[in-house]
């Protein structure tokens, strides 16, 4: 329960922090919209092919804008040596680490949120249909890309090109679960059930989410002190 507690105390101080200056909330935002604007116009909205692939153009515009946020995790620690005293605070790896990776995910599903309506303006798509199985997947994907982000944003925090690094290294990692998110998204928009296609998609989710989860929680120690 202590430790839940302190797991609570990171992602409140930082979800206050970012809430406080809503820089990387509203570059993100608005990198999401500007993408999902230019898709748009790429695709045809009223086309087959562009109802086929949406689920593909929506987690793109959600990987793209997630990388704003998640860079952000540990770089606003740096100044006045602020990552130095978290990291000597008496408070363990993992519950930091959790602290952080829960704010980033709550972030980001505050970015999607906004981003669902009008991704359904622009590509006249009715994404209410499946909606609690969409928001399952929406939920597992999201948990997924801010496990290894976060991871990611502790590991290059200390190198210069970071904002380019991040990126190469997140989707890099992440393509099973961004490719899982897509194809289960794509069927859950056309109105398919969530079974059959679409359900082994979705424990495929979780299984990844199990999987770097556990990973994330064993390695963050070793991360963080190096």
């Amino acid at each position: 329960m202590a430790a839940w507690r302190l797991v609570l105390i990171v992602a409140h101080k930082d979800l206050r922090a970012e809430l406080r200056t809503k820089e990387a909330i509203n570059s993100s935002f608005s990198f999401a919209l500007v993408i999902l604007l230019l898709f748009s116009f790429a695709f045809d909205p009223t086309a087959e092919v562009t109802r086929e692939i949406s689920g593909g153009l929506l987690w793109i515009a959600f990987a793209f804008a997630g990388a704003l946020i998640l860079n952000r995790s540990f770089a606003r620690e740096q100044p006045n040596d602020c990552l130095d005293a978290l990291i000597a605070a008496p408070v363990p790896s993992a519950a930091l680490f959790l602290g952080k990776a829960l704010a980033n995910w709550l972030l980001l599903l505050g970015v999607e949120a906004f981003c669902f309506p009008v991704f359904g303006i622009f590509y006249n798509i009715r994404w209410t249909r499946q909606f609690w199985p969409l928001l399952l997947v929406v939920v597992l994907g999201t948990w997924g890309f801010t496990l290894i982000g976060t991871m990611f944003s502790a590991l290059t925090v200390n190198i210069r090109l970071r904002e380019v690094m991040l990126p190469l290294l997140v989707y890099t990692v992440m393509t099973p679960c961004l490719l899982a998110a897509m194809q289960a998204t794509s069927l859950l928009l056309a109105g398919e059930p969530l079974a059959g296609e679409a359900a082994v998609w979705l424990r495929f989710l979780i299984g990844f989410d199990v999987i770097f989860t556990s990973l994330s929680l064993i390695l963050v120690e070793t991360v963080l002190a190096g």
